[in-house]
């Protein structure tokens, strides 16, 4: 099977059982009943497609099988007339064939007009003139049969004929062209049509002329066809452009979607009107809008993308069209839509889009949608995106948002209160407005997380006296009584007040009535604990915080309380008022403290957060509220009030950098080289046959084609197999295309003898599989041949491939064992990036870890830092204003994702010691499966040991 037109059209599945022998298959042939041969028959199919194609069995199976009125026989015929062999060694046409031609013959005559219509599908793979040349004229009658199902596969059968071998019907074209104008079958009209698009185009172009008013009223599967000639056509300066670009207007309203697909892809390919532009957009809208399958809405998502990025601000008028697609239910839609959407939103159109997006935010607390709180989350970073960028919209959003600060949603209201945190220092005309708003959504905050931005965004922003003194108040309502560990000790010993609780509680025994099941009452009893009392009582929502052990939010309290003190001190004359709410906010911070240091508290206090409180306690103990302007007092000052809004203002300052260099790098434009060869359209031959095609045109001219592979790269992926003493020396081209592997082994015969049924076996060790086997080949001596093999990858993990050559020389068999393949993961893997929560989201759901210890001879942090990013192909997350400046430790969060879309997290830990001056830590690798942790874990292993090595 080794020739081209030896080459089976038909995949036949093997299963793998025992090939019986060829009396066998003779006896079954000869005595056996239709369905007994039909297996038989399957058996020497797949026999033949292995490489045994068993010649003696032509000759029982024209005898014994040919002669059957079973239709499912026949069919099997068909397939082995296509893949058996049909010449002798000396290449010439075996005598039975007649046989076949002429049972081939009958079936093209037969009434039946299945089995016409199947012959004539089996005609259209036999590759042999010999076989072909009696039949056509049978084929020619078929496409005046009564039946469409026939004429249509006649069409075809002569379109294949006419392409492989044109002398043997040289009219051809103009025997379609004949067919073309008499048939009413559209499916059949649409074969003949295809055949004169592919063979004689101009005369497709003279029926397309005649039928152009037509086209709109015309079957799809026509249509299609219409459409892709008139893009063939085009490749070359047609007279007709204009026509066609009106007919793929009219297209454009066609009631199938496939037809509409097609119409707007083509008609961006014959202009860049942008009249026609934004019309072929309003396709792609439409159709996504109104198609069920998810797919397909990704897809032609996909070419929209396109679209826009080629034509900027063309489409951007079609944002709210393309924003109905959210009441699609699928996430990933979703996701594509909105970010499609949000690089089409300028100044004219941003109030009605954020407009949508709230309500989409509206419906997403009312209704029960999939996945409704992610698409929460992503409905507000949409918004805060919009809002940042256009700032006439922020006033109006923020405040609709920060209703959503106390959703039970944790990542939704993180999102929030970091958008309101931006706003906040980008537009200082509404920082009164937000902080009041803040201030007063401070009872219906549930998450820590939510509760530090907002008290670092009072402490930050409150500069008047009276906002300090209302954040304070605020403050003192989510806090509740003080000093804390007395409140609940009272409430332990004496139940909870009314005011907390809302209704009075006995520490002891409760007797409730209960109806059983048979609709009598009992009487349930239940004690309670004094520690069940305290736990069960309503607390403020930052009380509950600090007694459930959050003592990091408790410091930022501290820290936010220091803040407004001392920022009162330096704005306010009242000094017996500034007095007042230091020694209260000094008597909230030592609650803090003792209540951690209590029993009353699930975790107790850590040191960190306990040293943190303690400075500030510290730091308004020695505030003199009567000299704010000494020395001492000044460098405290900067230190609370300016050190902290500085860095986040800078930290805002990075992302808008990096936001605006990912922007100039998206619109830059890829040069190429100044030497390069330029074709002009215009000066090409209109006859050539290798019409230029637009498309192609554009992908050189913008440099995407070249590709950074060179001879050096190449011949680094080449594995030696066997040594240069071995009787046979193989050697293997290891290429990575997409999923699979190609293998190019190479195998030279090195001795002086023929190498017979050489054959080249693997075996794969991890995901990996392989496709097929590779056939068998004689070797020369001395001379040398290639081999390939494909290998099929399904997951990101290190895999080894392995294997061995075994050959006959005379009457003994051989075998050379192979030096394994090892694959590389790092062609998998790609640098990826994401925010902060996705990342701590991931963390927290991957349950593989590998932890790696790190040994290295680097000395510098960011350095090795650098060095694993390169080895391990990912990308680092942690801000670069978070990793400058001189420190002794280094803490960084890394980030990659396969091709398979599996992500890869690394969280890398290292400090300097200051005696040896060596770097210690380790490096955190999680990821859902095993396969990437442990395949990471040894690339970052073997990484350091190459340093090592060349140190």
């Amino acid at each position: 099977m080794s020739s081209p037109d030896s080459i089976s059209f038909t995949f036949v599945c093997d299963d793998g059982s025992e090939v019986p022998s060829t009396q066998d298959f003779r006896n079954a042939l000869q005595k056996g009943t239709d369905e007994v041969k039909c297996d038989t028959i399957k058996k020497i199919i797949v026999a033949t497609l292995n490489g045994s194609p068993q010649p003696q069995l032509l000759m029982p199976i024209i005898q014994f099988c040919m002669p059957s009125r079973s239709k499912a026989l026949k069919k099997l015929l068909h397939t082995y007339w296509e893949v058996c062999p049909k010449h002798d060694d000396n290449g010439k046409l075996k005598q039975e064939m007649i046989l076949v031609v002429n049972a081939i013959r009958n079936d093209l005559q037969h009434p039946n007009e299945y089995i016409r219509g199947a012959t004539l599908r089996s005609v259209q793979k036999l590759k042999e003139p010999e076989l072909l040349e009696p039949l056509l004229p049978i084929c020619r009658s078929c496409l005046e049969h009564r039946h469409s199902y026939v004429r249509k596969n006649a069409v075809f059968a002569i379109y294949s004929i006419f392409k492989d071998f044109e002398h043997l019907i040289p009219d051809g074209p103009e025997l379609m062209q004949t067919f073309l104008a008499a048939e009413t079958d559209m499916t059949c009209k649409r074969n003949a049509f295809v055949f004169l698009a592919n063979c004689a185009m101009p005369r497709a172009v003279e029926y397309l002329m005649s039928v152009l008013e037509q086209i709109p009223s015309l079957d799809e599967l026509m249509q299609m066809a219409i459409i892709e000639t008139i893009r063939k056509d085009c490749q070359n300066e047609s007279v007709h452009r204009p026509k066609y670009i009106r007919c793929i207007f009219e297209l454009l309203n066609a009631s199938s979607h496939s037809v509409k697909y097609e119409a707007a892809t083509t008609l961006t390919s014959l202009t860049q009107n942008p009249a026609a532009v934004k019309a072929a957009a309003t396709c792609f809208v439409e159709l996504v809008a109104k198609e069920s399958d998810n797919n397909v809405k990704l897809i032609v998502l996909d070419r929209l993308e396109t679209l826009r990025s080629r034509h900027d601000h063309v489409i951007d008028s079609l944002v709210m069209d393309l924003l109905q697609v959210l009441t699609a239910p699928d996430m990933e839609v979703r996701r594509k839509c909105l970010n499609i959407a949000l690089s089409m939103v300028n100044s004219r159109n941003v109030e009605d889009v954020v407009g949508t997006l709230k309500k989409q935010l509206v419906k997403t607390l009312d209704g029960d949608y999939e996945k409704n709180l992610e698409y929460r989350q992503l409905l507000i970073q949409s918004i805060h995106i919009c809002s940042i960028r256009f700032s006439e919209v922020a006033a109006s959003v923020v405040h609709a948002l920060m209703e959503f600060l106390g959703d039970s949603n944790n990542p939704s209201a993180v999102d929030v209160i970091s958008f309101v945190r931006e706003v906040v220092e980008k537009f200082p005309n509404l920082r009164a407005s937000i902080v009041e708003k803040l201030l007063d959504t401070f009872g219906d905050i549930k998450s820590g997380k939510v509760f530090r931005g907002a008290l670092w965004i009072a402490g930050e922003y409150c500069a008047d006296p009276s906002d300090i003194q209302e954040a304070m108040q605020a403050i003192r309502k989510v806090v509740g009584e003080i000093p804390i560990l007395t409140a609940e000790q009272r409430l332990a010993e004496d139940g909870p007040s009314v005011d907390e609780a809302g209704e009075k509680k006995d520490g002891a025994t409760k007797h409730a009535p209960r109806v059983l099941a048979d609709g009598t009452y009992a009487t349930e009893s239940a004690y309670t604990t004094k520690a069940d009392v305290v736990k069960s009582a309503n607390k403020p929502p930052l009380r509950a915080l600090l007694l459930g052990g959050d003592f990091y939010t408790g410091a930022v309290l501290s820290s936010t309380l220091a803040k407004l003190i001392l920022r009162l001190a330096q704005t306010s004359k009242d000094v017996k008022k500034v007095n007042t709410l230091r020694a209260e906010a000094m008597l909230i911070m030592t609650s803090i403290i003792r209540v951690g240091q209590s029993k009353y508290t699930t975790v107790p206090i850590d040191e960190d957060s306990q040293e943190r409180v303690m400075n500030c306690i510290s730091t308004l103990s020695e505030l003199n509220v009567h000299d704010v302007s000494s020395k001492k007092q000044v460098v405290v000052n900067d230190m609370f009030l300016k050190d902290t809004k500085a860095a986040y203002a800078k930290m805002v300052a990075t992302e808008e950098k990096k936001a605006a260099e990912k922007r100039e790098k998206e619109n830059k434009s890829v040069s190429v080289q100044v030497d390069d060869l330029l074709t002009f359209r215009q000066f090409s031959k209109k006859a050539a046959s290798d019409g230029i095609d637009y498309d192609l045109d554009v992908t050189k001219a913008t440099g995407a084609t070249e590709t950074s592979d060179d001879i050096v790269s190449n011949l680094s992926r080449v594995v030696q197999l066997t040594g240069f003493s071995d009787p046979i020396y193989a050697e293997a081209y290891v290429k990575m295309h997409g999923f699979d592997i190609l293998l190019d082994v190479l195998v030279v015969n090195q001795t002086a003898t023929t190498m017979q049924n050489l054959c080249l076996e693997f075996a794969t060790l991890g995901d990996l599989k392989l496709v097929e086997r590779p056939a068998t080949h004689t070797l020369a001596a001395h001379s040398f041949h290639s081999i390939k093999a494909t290998i099929k990858v399904s997951s990101t993990e290190t895999g080894v491939i392995f294997g061995n050559i075994i050959w006959e020389s005379g009457t003994s068999e051989t075998c050379v064992v192979l030096s394994d393949i090892h694959i590389d993961i790092m062609d998998y893997i790609k640098p990826a990036h994401c925010n902060e929560s996705q990342f701590r989201s991931m963390w927290t759901e991957f349950e593989w870890e590998n932890r790696v210890n790190v040994t290295t001879t680097i000395t510098d942090l960011r350095a090795y830092l650098s060095h694993i990013m390169s080895s391990t192909n990912m990308s680092c997350l942690t801000p670069e204003a978070a990793l400058s400046g001189d420190c002794d430790f280094l803490s960084a969060n890394l980030y990659a994702r396969s091709s398979f879309g599996e992500d890869a997290l690394a969280n890398l830990s290292i400090e300097k010691m200051v005696d040896t001056g060596s770097i210690q830590g380790h490096v955190r690798i999680r990821s859902k499966t095993q396969g990437i942790a442990l395949s990471l874990g040894d690339k970052i292993t073997l990484a350091q040991k190459e340093i090592a090595a060349t140190a």
